[in-house]
Formats: structure tokens, sequence, C-alpha cells
């Protein structure tokens, strides 16, 4: 498997001009390697056989064997191989469907090359990356079931909470990413990462799509 300065990417896609325009975008991010592109889900799979990469950038409708089902059976077959879903669909069943499968990131196809490379780097790291309104579905429909089954009193860790602390959550709720809530904020992204990282360790949540859930149980008023 690659390393933190070579992540090794496999990319999936059945339009050859998206192929290569990705392959071309991504070759120029740093500690990025494009080791092989596939038409397809079936010679997608051959390739992660062939050439372990440590994350694959797939398409959902596709010839031969869609990302969903290719997706599935990555997750089962090469379970340390990350899948990042890469569409034009952001409907609720392509979605679900994706990461029911096991995805580790559902982005839509207009997403910024630097934004783009830094969803790579992170689902590398097991970090789960939604686009802003893939994320406002999986909340809205995971929140209906939690709030049914959450405390009647919040966590004490949530007391514990700066009010700066406080806006970031509030806007990871709301779809926004690093880079927007920065701008929103006035602060470096840098800083918002240590912010997000801080939230989680003291909310004990794995990652944003939790987060953003835990926001809408204990702190419906936003």
């Amino acid at each position: 498997m690659g390393t933190s300065e070579n992540i090794r990417l496999l990319i999936v896609d059945d339009q050859e001009l998206m192929r290569d325009g990705l392959t071309a975008i991504l070759e120029r991010q740093p500690g990025i390697e494009v080791v092989a592109t596939a038409a397809d889900g079936a010679e997608a799979l051959r390739l992660v056989a062939e050439l372990a990469p440590d994350v694959v950038l797939m398409d959902v409708r596709m010839p031969v064997m869609d990302g969903v089902q290719a997706t599935a059976e990555i997750v089962r077959s090469w379970p340390d191989v990350k899948v990042v879903v890469l569409s034009t669909f952001d409907d609720d069943e392509h979605v679900t469907r994706a990461l029911q499968a096991g995805a580790t990131g559902y982005l839509l196809k207009n997403l910024p090359a630097q934004d783009l490379a830094e969803a790579v780097r992170l689902a590398c790291r097991g970090v789960l990356q939604l686009a802003p309104a893939a994320a406002a579905k999986v909340v809205a429909a995971l929140s209906a079931t939690a709030r049914e089954s959450a405390p009647a009193e919040p966590p004490a860790a949530l007391a514990r909470l700066t009010d700066r602390e406080r806006e970031v959550v509030r806007l990871v709720a709301a779809g926004a990413n690093n880079r927007e809530i920065a701008q929103d904020l006035v602060i470096s992204e840098g800083t918002v990462k240590s912010h997000i990282s801080s939230v989680l360790s003291q909310l004990n949540l794995r990652d944003r799509t939790q987060l953003a859930v835990f926001v809408h149980q204990h702190l419906p008023g936003r």
C-alpha cells in the first residue's frame, strides 16, 4: 500500500474524457499517483487485484458492472482499499446505496481539483467525505432514526465545547466544507481542522457525518 507521500489511485469512469481529465488533474496534486484507469466496475476489480491501489475513485453508472456493485466487492475482498464515489447524481438512492456498499465518500464531479485531491488523501486515512447535498440526505435519514434513541439529556462533553467550536460544528452540520467554514469564521483551514478534531475527540465521534447527526439530535435550534 502507498505511504503518506504517495497515494496509489485507481480512477474508474465509463467516459474516456472524464478518466483522462481526472488523471491529468490529480497527477499534478502532491502525493497522488494515478496507477491506472478503468472503464467499468468489472475492469476495476481486475485492476485492484493486480495493482493494490490505496484509493479507488469510482463512478456510479457504468456498463458491465456499476459503481455500487464494484464498491461492495472491493470493500468485501480488499478491506484496506478505500472507495470514493464520484458522481453527477446526488439523489437519495445513489447516495444510500453507495454508502451501504461501503464507500468511504460520496462526492460530486463539480468539486474543485484541490478539494478532490484532499478528499482522496482523507479517504486514504479512512475519513468519510460527503458532498454537502449528499451529507444533507444522509443526515436527515440518520437523524430521524437516531432521535428515537437519543438520551433525554445531551452528553456533558457538549457543555465543555467553546463558543467557536459550537460555531464550527453548526457549519459542519449545514454541509460546509473546511474552506467555507474558514471563510465564514475568518480563520485558517488549519484552525478549522484542529477545532473539528478536538470536537470529535471530546464527543467520542468518528467523523463529520456522525457529528452532523449529533448536532441534529442535541442542538436542534442550531
